[in-house]
């Protein structure tokens, strides 16, 4: 597979691939988890060197956003595939509706004080583009307002990548027949309750509307310096394999270094004895 294999055949288009199927990679479950662990495995080794570049004073780190409707599994792929480096060196940030105090600022200063430090893989669950999704389809400010965040985004992510940051921008694409079956499934299984909320019902009744306003955030935010994926995601164990490879790519393209020891090896090996 190449070095961009991955990125290349999810990077967002006009058409999206269906929810349930593979475009890239494997077709099998038992075939996923095998290379998920050998993908995790050289995901491990690029992120330490990553840390370990800066703790030593390098400037770079990586942004993945994680957008979808509910569901989609945003928070079972950052347990699936960032479980499988070291956490010290992962930045996580769950956004939700933004509480009173946020409300008093710009949208983008609650994000802005969530950006990975160097050195880190910054995970962002759900994100800024909710300050778009949500407003449009929610109608809870006039659409001019909501439009002119593309614009505003565009240059925040700009700035943020001018500085060191690569971004990667996931959108989980699930289907509403796997949706209303993972609904279920929480209602039903006592383990799973608590991640259920009635909203989730609201948002689900204007499911058309979201993919409207995702479809419109797809095309008009994708840039060179932040561009968006598509992973299908009614398959877990492919949504799982398909972001770690996501990962596992751009970090093997940036290349990360362990820094050269700043003493003599040999003469700190003799003092061992």
């Amino acid at each position: 597979m190449g070095k961009r294999a991955v990125r290349d055949a999810l990077k967002a288009g006009e058409t999206w691939p269906d929810p349930g199927s593979s475009p890239i990679g494997p077709e099998k479950k038992t075939k996923a988890q095998k290379k998920l662990t050998t993908t995790g495995e050289r995901l491990d080794e690029l992120q330490e060197a990553l840390y370990a570049e800066g703790a030593d004073g390098g400037g770079r780190s990586v942004l993945l956003v994680l957008q979808g409707m509910d569901t989609s599994g945003k928070g079972g792929t950052v347990g699936h595939v960032l479980g499988l480096v070291n956490p010290m060196g992962v930045r996580y940030a769950g956004f939700k509706a933004p509480t009173q105090a946020e409300r008093r600022h710009h949208y983008l200063w609650r994000v802005r004080k969530r950006l990975p430090d160097p050195g880190q893989i910054g995970v962002f669950d759900r994100s800024h583009y909710e300050d778009i999704l949500v407003p449009r389809v929610e109608k809870l400010v006039p659409a001019g307002e909501w439009r002119r965040r593309y614009a505003e985004i565009n240059a925040f992510e700009r700035e943020v990548a001018e500085s060191g940051t690569t971004i990667v921008k996931v959108f989980l694409h699930i289907s509403p027949e796997e949706q209303l079956r993972r609904l279920r499934a929480r209602l039903t299984t006592p383990s799973k309750r608590w991640k259920y909320s009635s909203a989730d019902l609201e948002a689900r009744s204007k499911w058309d509307d979201y993919q409207r306003a995702y479809r419109d955030v797809l095309r008009r935010t994708s840039t060179r310096h932040a561009p968006w994926y598509v992973v299908p995601a009614d398959r877990k164990w492919y949504r799982n394999w398909a972001v770690a490879r996501l990962l596992t790519e751009t970090l093997a393209e940036m290349a990360p270094r362990f820094p050269q020891p700043d003493f003599d090896v040999d003469a700190e090996l003799a003092k061992l004895g």
